[in-house]
């Protein structure tokens, strides 16, 4: 026998209804909406944002270890390209999210810029 979240909230004395399209009594009539379209594109800014800090960190390895001298031409051929195409795929999803390059660079505050 299974209850529904309804009548399990209406036992424990949880309200019935999410009251997020409700101001607290306190308030001063200010509520909390959410956009699906607003919840989509911030998850893509912030996925993009962190994926382009991994490309940046990881372009930075290859870097050092090309100058190092421990990569071979091949490998150092094959990074260049991948590289290449992971930019040009962040560019076109940057595009799909109507994002610009300069806001995948989060604002840390006293730390600085992300990226």
């Amino acid at each position: 026998m299974t209850e529904s979240v309804a009548s399990r909230a209406r036992l424990s004395g949880l309200p019935r209804e999410p009251m997020l399209d409700r101001p607290p009594a306190s308030s001063s009539g200010l509520r909390v909406a959410f956009d699906p379209g607003d919840v989509q594109s911030g998850l893509g800014k912030l996925v993009l944002t962190v994926v382009e800090l991994i490309r940046q960190l990881l372009e930075r390895q290859a870097i050092h270890r090309m100058e190092a001298g421990s990569l071979t031409e091949e490998e150092v051929e094959r990074l260049g390209l991948t590289f290449l195409q992971l930019s040009e795929q962040i560019a076109r999803l940057r595009e799909q999210f109507r994002l610009l390059e300069e806001d995948l660079n989060l604002d840390l505050g006293p730390l600085g810029k992300l990226l």
